[in-house]
C-alpha cells in the first residue's frame, strides 16, 4: 500500500468540488512528511500519473491539483468531471 493511500481515502471521504489543504495538513493525513521536492518543485504536484505514486493517489480519488502555492505551502484538489480536460 502506498504511503499516499490515506490522502486518496481522505479526498474520497471528504468529497466536494474543491478541497484546499496545506502541506502540513497533508502530512497529518499521510502520517509522515512530504519529500523536500514537494516544497521546491511545482512538478511534484503535477497531474501526470506516469511514474508518480502520489499523483495516482489523488487521481484515483477523482481529483487533480490546482492552485499550487509553494511559498504558502498550499494546494487545492479539484474534483474531476466527465467533461474536464486531463
Amino acid at each position: 500500500m502506498s504511503k499516499y493511500r490515506p490522502l486518496a481515502d481522505f479526498l474520497k471521504d471528504k468529497g466536494g468540488a474543491a478541497i484546499p489543504l496545506s502541506f502540513a495538513e497533508i502530512e497529518k493525513i499521510i502520517g509522515t512528511g512530504l519529500p523536500p521536492s514537494a516544497r521546491k518543485h511545482r512538478a511534484w504536484w503535477s497531474n501526470n500519473p506516469r511514474g508518480s505514486v502520489v499523483t495516482m493517489a489523488w487521481r484515483d480519488a477523482g481529483y487533480r491539483t490546482t492552485q499550487v502555492d509553494l511559498g504558502e505551502e498550499r494546494v487545492t484538489f479539484l474534483r474531476e468531471t466527465a467533461d474536464a480536460e486531463t
